[in-house]
């Protein structure tokens, strides 16, 4: 596994993925500098109000968003010229092959949050902020969203490799992620909807207590039950594509 999900790295070190890490928090960075969200902080800690305002575009759009550029880019080599045939001619099973490029783009994916975390602290600096860094629910706010990503980063792979096209994948997560902004404000189809998790769970809250910001069920049920749906469904389809 170690030396397959090496190999998958070496071929996204030769696209721009650096770039497209960046993004995100660079975005983040802009907005926590230019938001005007005074009116918020009356007796609230100061970064609240600033991680308020950044992850209202950041979590809502972004995240979800760039799940399908980062899965559509780990395939990209495997759709020309036959990749995907040379590939499985490989001393490798499909099960590998497949659990590697997951691995991959889950560790992308935190690798994006832990410098989305550095944009929030940077801009808390800039600002000038005076109040304490509230470190514990920051940290499970950064790492709730990586975990609310698990089913869509499943559900890109397994998009990414039904299309040849780098824009497919991409175009169907868009039209997914686009009602988020309506979903996430009601209370009936809101903590259902997987586009609408990472946002969810990296929600501040003022209680240091629970693990995420989501109630344990809808934790289990939403975003583990999509996982396993998205994650197996791509596994299978995967095992009985043809090459």
């Amino acid at each position: 596994m170690f030396s397959i999900t090496s190999s998958e790295w070496y071929k996204l070190r030769k696209s721009k993925i650096i770039g497209i890490l960046l993004v995100g928090p660079m975005v983040g960075l802009f907005i926590g500098l230019t938001a005007g969200l005074d009116n918020l902080g009356t007796g609230m800690n100061e970064w609240y109000v600033k991680l308020l305002s950044m992850n209202l575009t950041y979590a809502l759009l972004f995240l979800p968003l760039i799940t399908g550029v980062l899965a559509s880019t780990t395939c990209r080599y495997e759709h020309q010229s036959g990749g995907w045939k040379q590939l499985l001619a490989l001393p490798v099973t499909r099960g590998r092959v497949f659990a590697s490029k997951y691995i991959l783009l889950m560790a992308l994916v935190m690798v994006i949050q832990l410098l989305y975390l550095g944009s929030i602290y940077l801009v808390g600096i800039i600002d000038g902020i005076q109040d304490a860094f509230p470190l514990a629910i920051v940290w499970k706010s950064i790492f709730g969203g990586w975990v609310a990503t698990l089913p869509l980063v499943g559900l890109q792979l397994w998009m990414s490799i039904l299309f040849k096209s780098f824009a497919a994948p991409f175009a169907v997560n868009v039209i997914f992620t686009l009602p988020t902004i309506l979903v996430v404000n009601s209370e009936r189809f809101g903590p259902y909807y997987p586009w609408a998790q990472p946002f969810s769970m990296m929600y501040i809250s003022e209680s240091a207590d629970d693990v995420f910001f989501v109630p344990w069920d809808q934790l289990l049920t939403v975003v583990g039950g999509s996982f396993l749906l998205f994650s197996v469904g791509g596994y299978l389809y995967f095992q009985r594509k043809a090459v």
